[in-house]
């Protein structure tokens, strides 16, 4: 007696299956890899071979120049600080937006996507104006002897403002999904809503954090339009990489600028990499 062969049902919701069956497993990676190399790695690699065809020496000369180490702490310490305080403030804001309900909910969840519509230059000219020392807030500050527009703070006001959207849309979906029986069992066994949060939501939720956190900091290293506005752009003060990239290109120093935007890549790209290590490792203490 012949058994009836086994019926292995076709998923339909995996995307790489579908593929598969209209182009070929050949075709589909022959894509994807044209589309990368077009798109990804012929620019890197051109900016990588622009850059060395300078002498190391000159290379190095012009990467450690004291004002390209000065724009290296602005923009990069600027932007760290910036994605980590949105880190914080925007898990609560999508805690806020997941979990209660208040007048004005939908308009206010609506605005947080504004900076991804709105042009750079709008953003910095506005911000610039609002925290100007007659603008609303920046008039509020100015008898505290604080002030924003034109100096480094007004650059991480500016930075905190366009790379807020990716934390909260990162780590409001994980929250949606997220089952709260497993909250009830952890408050049924003793464990206070501190502890819970600690042990039990904040565990799930960091990956969906740190990617928001990776999000944003690449985001505000890049930024340009809404900087150049907000900033003084004064050597040695607030200047940060990529208005000094244009600096450079407007002087005709295209080797200069593409040295610069190199460090810019590498050290993006270290940092990046740091936050995928910890992503993965926050998964392996999960599991384990």
């Amino acid at each position: 007696m012949t058994l009836p062969p086994r019926f292995i049902p076709y998923k339909i919701n995996q995307p790489e299956n579908i593929l598969n069956r209209l182009f070929g497993l050949s075709l589909t990676w022959q894509v994807t890899l044209g589309y990368l190399a077009v798109m990804l790695l012929l620019p890197i690699l051109a900016m990588f071979q622009k850059a060395t065809s300078t002498t190391p020496t000159e290379f190095l000369a012009i990467a450690t120049s004291p004002i390209a180490l000065t724009t290296y702490d602005v923009t990069f310490l600027t932007a760290m600080l910036t994605a980590l305080m949105n880190g914080f403030f925007g898990t609560l804001i999508a805690w806020v937006f997941v979990r209660y309900d208040f007048p004005g909910k939908r308009i206010i969840d609506a605005t947080i996507d504004l900076p991804f519509a709105l042009p750079t230059t709008v953003a910095g000219l506005t911000l610039a104006t609002v925290y100007s020392e007659n603008g609303w807030i920046g008039s509020l500050l100015e008898p505290m002897g604080i002030k924003v527009s034109f100096t480094r703070l007004g650059i991480s006001v500016v930075m905190i403002f366009i790379s807020l959207p990716f934390v909260v849309r990162t780590v409001q979906p994980v929250l949606q999904e997220m089952d709260r029986n497993i909250e009830e069992a952890a408050w049924s066994l003793g464990a206070s809503q501190l502890q819970t949060f600690w042990r039990v939501i904040l565990p799930s939720l960091m990956p969906a954090i740190l990617t928001g956190v990776a999000l944003g900091f690449s985001r505000a290293v890049g930024e340009y339009g809404s900087t150049v506005i907000i900033a003084s752009n004064t050597p040695f003060k607030d200047l940060i990489a990529p208005v000094l990239i244009f600096q450079r290109l407007e002087q005709y120093d295209f080797v200069g600028a593409t040295v610069i935007g190199t460090v810019l890549l590498i050290i993006s790209l270290v940092i990046l990499l740091g936050i995928n290590l910890l992503q993965a490792w926050g998964r392996k203490y999960d599991k384990a």
